[in-house]
């Protein structure tokens, strides 16, 4: 506890109190807003070990001081990083963190700047995660490694009293020559990938053709019957020429 000393001193400022009532009454009651907890340190002792609020607190002159923490959730920009992946590629990559203070009295007790401890600690752990990923790991699994870097934001400032809600890896920026190797060579991966397509329909469309010529050669008034349909979609087309096919069977005895 706070000892003989602390408490004779306690007593003095409690009877300095009452003496000057009701004067006194505007230095003892404070404010604490539905946001906000109060941790109040009595003689330099946290008083009960928890914070205090919200609404009205009491404190009193001369022995008490009392330390007003935001529980509201705080908004980290992480400006953009020079990083280096693991396939040797500078990259610059910046995001976002969206955390809040759990415990008013850790975030007081443990560490002196809370805010400003937690915004470089996400700094040094998005530099450290990306900096083991290559960069087509960075760009396709982007939500993956924003849950890696909160579980380790979060377990890291667990004593300051922090609770990390959320990362987000809001941009990556690729250097300009890679941006046109990377261009170039999804242009190839696309021009391959239509030369396989045609020449799957070129064979898809030789089978069906071979198909065809076989059942028309089983029956020539089938064929027939074919070429007066072809006549019939020329002369529907408004065509001054009509291009007749001579069967090869009327030239064999020639």
């Amino acid at each position: 506890g706070i000892g003989i000393c602390g408490w004779i001193l306690v007593s003095l400022s409690f009877l300095l109190v009452l003496i000057t009532l009701p004067i006194s009454i505007w230095a003892c009651i404070k404010v604490v807003r539905e946001y906000e907890r109060a941790v109040v340190f009595r003689l330099g002792r946290i008083l009960s070990k928890k914070a205090k609020g919200p609404g009205l607190i009491f404190i009193i002159p001369c022995t008490d001081t009392f330390i007003k923490v935001d529980l509201r959730t705080v908004t980290c920009s992480i400006p953009p990083q020079e990083i280096l992946t693991k396939d040797a590629v500078t990259t610059q990559v910046d995001g976002v963190v969206y955390y809040r203070i759990h415990s008013a009295v850790s975030a007081v007790a443990n560490i002196t700047d809370v805010h400003s401890a937690t915004f470089l600690l996400a700094q040094t752990t998005l530099r450290n995660v990306l900096g083991t990923q290559s960069l087509a790991q960075l760009l396709a699994g982007r939500e993956e490694i924003a849950h890696g870097i909160q579980a380790i934001l979060d377990s890291a400032t667990e004593h300051w009293g922090i609770k990390v809600s959320r990362v987000e890896i809001k941009d990556v920026r690729i250097p300009v020559a890679m941006q046109r190797a990377m261009a170039a060579e999804a242009e190839a991966a696309r021009e391959a990938r239509a030369k396989v397509v045609a020449a799957e329909g070129e064979m898809n469309a030789s089978k069906a053709l071979k198909q065809a010529s076989m059942v028309l050669s089983e029956s020539p008034a089938g064929l027939q019957l074919r070429y007066l349909q072809t006549l019939t979609t020329l002369a529907a087309e408004n065509n001054s020429t009509i291009v007749f096919p001579l069967p090869i069977n009327m030239l064999e005895s020639l």
